[in-house]
């Protein structure tokens, strides 16, 4: 069971709620997760398991898809549908031209300032520490990008979006900051993660599904094999005897034939499908096991 669940987490739960879940389910203390999901979103989670867990530096700015709603009219102080109001309640009704004009601004690389109660830290403690506690939370902007934002539907006080973005974008403040925009206040009512790098919601079981298959004996049917993990690294089959120089820290050699030269890293692969370490080039076609699994 080295590799990736992928997790289609409910709302209400937390992302550290489902690796606990999994951990039971799996019967292992060794899982963790490859991006957060906030309580109130649903969809992709990727949790990676056992050895495989070390390939989780690999993760640690995949792109991500979302499918966001957006409800105008007043803003919170969470900057979605669970926070309190901190502007007067409308019924806004905003001209679709006009919301086409204001998410020009959405799109492409920007600076964002992180909601209020989110968990980046000022001063190593968590924003939403300072804030649930009535203390300053002065967050500085982080350069994000917005690949692709395409508005699905709008219903005048509602609108829906598909969005690409790079990873560490928060939705909650597009949402946020795309009311003060129009005027009008705004705060995400909904956000499903549809994507999370390589990982998809077509590859994804709910937690009931990932039971009842651990219930049968059955889990390893959910289970992306570690070999199977970064698709983009090329794949080097290895014999037994160099397997074994891998584990022992060796430099080891690749087929030209199957690997590019201008390949930074690889996966080193035995004769039965197990991903043993990931190369990384110290010249062409020859690899140093930077991480061995």
């Amino acid at each position: 069971m080295d590799g990736v669940i992928v997790v289609d987490k409910p709302e209400g739960w937390t992302s550290h709620d489902a690796v606990n879940r999994l951990r039971r389910l799996a019967g292992t203390r060794k899982i963790g997760h490859l991006g957060t999901l906030d309580p109130q979103a649903t969809g992709v989670l990727p949790l990676i398991l056992n050895r495989a867990t070390r390939l989780a530096q690999f993760y640690v700015r995949n792109d991500k898809v979302y499918d966001a709603l957006i409800h105008f009219g007043y803003s919170t102080d969470t900057y979605d549908k669970d926070g309190t109001p901190t502007s007067p309640v409308a019924d806004a009704r905003i001209d679709q031209e006009e919301l086409e004009r204001a998410l020009i601004n959405f799109r492409g690389p920007f600076e964002q300032v992180p909601p209020p109660i989110s968990a980046k830290k000022i001063g190593g403690t968590p924003a939403y520490k300072l804030a649930r506690r009535q203390l300053p939370v002065d967050l500085a902007p982080v350069r994000i990008e917005v690949y692709s934002l395409v508005l699905l539907e709008h219903t005048g006080s509602e609108a829906r979006l598909k969005v690409h973005c790079s990873g560490g974008t928060y939705l909650r403040s597009i949402a946020h900051d795309l009311g003060k925009l129009l005027g009008c206040g705004a705060f995400l009512k909904g956000l499903r993660r549809i994507a999370s790098g390589d990982f998809t919601l077509d590859q994804a079981r709910t937690l009931d599904q990932l039971a009842q298959l651990a219930g049968e004996n059955r889990l390893s049917e959910a289970l992306i094999p570690a070999a199977r993990l970064l698709p983009e690294f090329p794949t080097e089959v290895v014999d037994a005897h160099t397997a074994a120089r891998i584990r022992q820290g060796r430099d080891f050699r690749v087929s030209p034939f199957r690997v590019r030269s201008a390949a930074r890293h690889v996966k080193a692969v035995t004769q039965d499908g197990q991903l043993i370490a990931i190369g990384e080039a110290v010249l062409p076609h020859l690899y140093h096991p930077s991480l061995v699994l």
